[in-house]
């Protein structure tokens, strides 16, 4: 795996490509980019047909040892790896501790231990554990095993240098295993940043990571609500300078677009797509726009023009979200960047989602259809919300992409900020 970086953008913005991934060496991914949020190796909602119509999708698709760990006799019988069993094809594996989308308690960490949840309950890893895991699997990334639990804003300094240690432990204990291991010949590994909130802890542990034979690196415990967004930045700046330069890092529990562009400027290459999932659970479509281009046919890529939110759907966007923060506890908070479809006022409203997006959805039906579909409890408006909201979103990366290729990141933040930028200064005017 080589990370070729083509362009730094606004101090730490990074624009480039990873090649040769997998094990034939032939796939390659863009950053910045995402990963492709599954459940078990399936986007929720979607077959891998449907999902096939939806164009630039991300080489590297997500699974998670908490929805996996329940399954390991029957991949130990199975004897060929997770993406055969999950019927996956062309596509890089990455295997995360946790589900991004799914709440995970805490308390259950000891020294030797981490807990994963899955529909079963509680199920409790060891090192030893946590690789049999992965061989069975077999991916082509996984996360090393990490003490994540110092998220909340009331942790201690003492409880986060544990965490920063209990995970270096962690992954010397992994990188061991993994280095004896024949089934993971070939696996990359990514260490894992801790910290919690401490500025100097997490310049420690990403210090200290960067000294063992990684192949990247994922930034935790840093997720959407959990902590101040300019703080955030902060410590993202100062981890990424302990970082070398050819390795990717990726960054855990954060998708709302306009962290994921404050993010970006700090140095971060990857996300988890797990944002377009929440939003289609809340019976919402993504609606923000990112058009940063002034002739959309001569560009041979129109992004999509996206209809401007009338007042009563910023209104409604307002009450629900004041703040527009996403609680990672909470999956029903609706953010800025999306409509609400089950509202009454969509019952009779005959355009598409979003007017030029060339999703399917968009292109067969209208906000009046969704909504009739929701309120009717229809399996069918999951599908096509969930096929909008994952084009939207990865199409949303594509135009980062092209604006810091093109010296247009500025005007890509005031497209994407626009709606929140007009709800503070309506706030200013009311207030």
């Amino acid at each position: 795996m080589k990370l070729e970086l083509s362009r730094l953008v606004q101090g730490g913005g990074r624009l480039g490509v990873l090649k040769g991934l997998g094990r034939t060496k032939q796939l390659r991914l863009e950053v910045p980019g995402c990963l492709l949020y599954t459940h078990l190796g399936t986007v929720p909602h979607l077959t891998q047909d449907t999902l096939q119509t939806l164009s630039n999708l991300p080489s590297v698709t997500q699974v998670s040892l908490s929805n996996i760990a329940e399954h390991q006799e029957v991949l130990e019988e199975f004897k060929d790896g997770f993406r055969k069993f999950a019927g996956l094809h062309d596509t890089l594996l990455y295997c995360s501790l946790h589900d991004p989308a799914a709440p995970c308690p805490t308390g259950y960490i000891t020294n030797k231990t981490v807990s994963v949840w899955g529909s079963g309950g509680r199920i409790e890893l060891t090192v030893a554990k946590f690789m049999a895991l992965q061989k069975v699997v077999q991916p082509d990334w996984y996360q090393s095993m990490a003490d994540g639990e110092t998220w909340q804003n009331n942790t201690s300094l003492k409880r986060v240098r544990k965490s920063v240690d209990r995970t270096l432990a962690h992954l010397d204990e992994c990188l061991l295993v993994h280095q004896n291991s024949q089934e993971l010949e070939g696996v990359e590994v990514f260490g894992v940043v801790e910290g919690g909130d401490i500025l100097e802890e997490r310049v420690r542990s990403a210090r200290e990571t960067a000294k063992r034979p990684v192949a990247g690196f994922c930034l935790d415990s840093l997720r959407s609500s959990s902590i101040d967004p300019a703080l955030r930045t902060q410590l993202i700046t100062a981890v990424t300078k302990e970082l070398p330069e050819d390795k990717p890092r990726l960054l855990q529990g954060v998708g709302r677009p306009d962290e994921v562009l404050a993010c970006v400027e700090a140095g971060v290459d990857l996300f988890e797509s797990f944002f377009p999932f929440q939003v289609t659970e809340r019976g919402c479509a993504l609606c923000f726009s990112f058009d940063i281009s002034p002739d959309p046919e001569r560009a041979g890529r129109a992004p999509p023009a996206v209809l401007q939110l009338e007042d009563d759907e910023r209104d409604a966007a307002e009450k629900t979200q004041p703040n527009g923060d996403l609680n990672p506890d909470d999956q029903t908070q609706m953010t800025s960047f999306e409509i609400n479809l089950k509202d009454k006022r969509f019952q009779d409203d005959f355009r598409p989602l979003v007017e030029g997006c060339g999703c399917y959805c968009c292109k067969n039906h209208q906000r009046a259809y969704l909504h009739h579909l929701l309120v009717t409890n229809e399996l069918l408006a999951g599908v096509l919300l969930m096929i909008h909201n994952t084009a939207h979103y990865h199409g949303f990366f594509g135009a980062l992409r092209e604006a810091m290729a093109s010296d247009k990141v500025d005007l890509l933040k005031r497209r994407v900020l626009r709606e929140r930028d007009e709800q503070t200064e309506r706030k200013e005017q009311d207030g």
